[in-house]
């Protein structure tokens, strides 16, 4: 039976050392690693919602990154200290550090991470990438179809493409000519990242940790060693999450409920009546047992004259009950979500104490998520992302190469270039979702109208 000693570990992934810092403890140190990736700097320009702007700031998935770990290190000071409260008694002393100095970290680390893995043009790029192999699953291809060139479970890792599998395949793949063990983080900070515990072929939508797939095929041995690490224990013959992925998913859940609601607004979707009353209903809601607060609250909004100002100020404050909501629930709920009988998320038990929160996600999903600017760089993107799989999958693939398709694999990084190894087609298909998965929207945008004629490279 799982202790909340036993969840943790102190081994990192991929490497041994016997080195410490003294300035940085090993979880802050994640955190810096993921901060200086070029993969987390290229979230700067992918999309996060809204087309990315030209003289309006909105988010995109770099800025969204940083606020959920930012929100995700609250998360984890406040639950961290809960837990320690609660547990005093059966704690050894480096247990006891862990909870009050070092959970945030963990957490704040891995919310920074958690996007690391979303392709161009937001949740449409995955959708590209699993529609190709979906209608190409017949092309003749080395004489047989291209999905005869892999096994059953490789096949759906391809036609269901999941952001969550891939942000385990950065951090810890090691891409040719690359160091082993990726990115080499600590196995707890892997563990908080793993929303998702099954395989493609395993996906079950009436339990919250299976809804999607956690892994590719590519890294089964790497999730089961993260598994075994961090006592991920299984119920019934199904992996449960580690409980700190709770709090992960609770930071991401709040930022994109209440961010996207201010970039609508920033935009000119939502007016500053609409917001405000969007968000003034839901603080109160939050803050029921507070009314002080709430007087407070009121008091000095309506002391702020700038629009902007004021739905940041109630922006800030409807984060901030809802972190404050968001751990209280998770320690009322601790021993079930330690022992992995917890079918739910945070944010759900959230709603019963804030329904507005509902009110709130119908607003984004009807006036955001549909608005006619978000549906047309969905809508490129798609194009875009279907027409770079077109070109590179084939090309990988086929045993015998036409000229151009020879030209066209020159184009591939030589880290995600398997075409001159003895390795399986999934593995140079793989090879080919790094690099046009791991490209921003103005990247795919330009190799996409250089590989199509539409604009010509000029020599340099």
């Amino acid at each position: 039976m799982n202790t909340w000693e036993s969840i943790i570990s102190y081994k990192r992934y991929g490497y041994e050392s016997s080195e410490t810092n003294s300035f940085r403890s090993e979880f802050i140190r994640d955190y810096d690693k993921i901060l200086f990736m070029s993969a987390f700097r290229r979230l700067q320009n992918k999309t996060q919602v809204f087309p990315l702007p030209g003289n309006v700031f909105l988010h995109n998935r770099l800025t969204h990154s940083i606020e959920v770990a930012s929100v995700g290190r609250s998360l984890g000071n406040i639950v961290g200290a809960k837990i320690l409260e609660n547990n005093i008694d059966r704690l050894d002393e480096s247990a006891k550090n862990f909870y009050k100095y070092e959970l945030s970290g963990v957490i704040s680390s891995a919310c920074l991470a958690h996007d690391i893995g979303n392709p161009a043009f937001g949740h449409s790029g995955e959708k590209a990438i699993s529609n190709y192999f979906i209608t190409q699953a017949d092309n003749n291809i080395n004489g047989k179809a291209l999905k005869d060139n892999f096994n059953t479970e490789e096949w759906l890792d391809l036609t269901n493409f999941e952001g969550n599998a891939n942000a385990l395949r950065i951090l810890t793949k090691q891409y040719r000519g690359r160091l082993p063990g990726g990115q080499r983080l600590m196995y707890i900070t892997l563990a908080s990242i793993l929303k998702y515990t099954c395989n493609s072929s395993e996906i079950d939508k009436s339990i919250v940790s299976q809804k999607k797939y956690g892994y590719f095929q590519s890294e089964k041995e790497i999730y089961l060693s993260i598994v075994n690490e961090c006592k991920m224990n299984s119920i019934h013959d199904r992996q449960v999450r580690h409980p700190f992925v709770y709090l992960v998913e609770a930071a991401d859940d709040i930022c994109y409920r209440i961010i996207d609601l201010e970039d609508g607004h920033r935009i000119g979707i939502l007016t500053f009546e609409e917001i405000s009353k969007a968000f003034l209903t839901l603080y109160e809601q939050l803050l029921s047992d507070d009314p002080q607060k709430i007087i407070e609250t009121n008091s000095v909004l309506s002391k702020i004259g700038d629009r902007n100002e004021a739905v940041s100020y109630l922006r800030a404050k409807c984060i901030s009950g809802l972190i404050h909501t968001a751990s209280n629930t998770f320690v009322a709920h601790a021993d079930e979500i330690l022992a992995g009988k917890f079918n739910n998320t945070l944010i759900d038990l959230v709603e019963t104490k804030a329904p507005y929160l509902r009110e709130i996600e119908k607003i984004s999903v009807d006036r955001i998520y549909n608005h006619h600017s978000v549906i047309q760089v969905e809508l490129a993107g798609y194009n875009v992302m279907s027409a770079l799989l077109e070109t590179f999958v084939t090309a990988v693939i086929k045993d015998t190469k036409s000229p151009i398709e020879k030209k066209i694999v020159q184009l591939i990084p030589d880290q995600f270039n398997y075409t001159y190894t003895d390795t399986s087609a999934y593995e140079k298909t793989m090879g080919v979702l790094d690099f046009v998965s791991g490209m921003t929207d103005g990247y795919a945008t330009e190799i996409y109208r250089k590989i199509k004629g539409i604009d010509i490279a000029s020599h340099r």
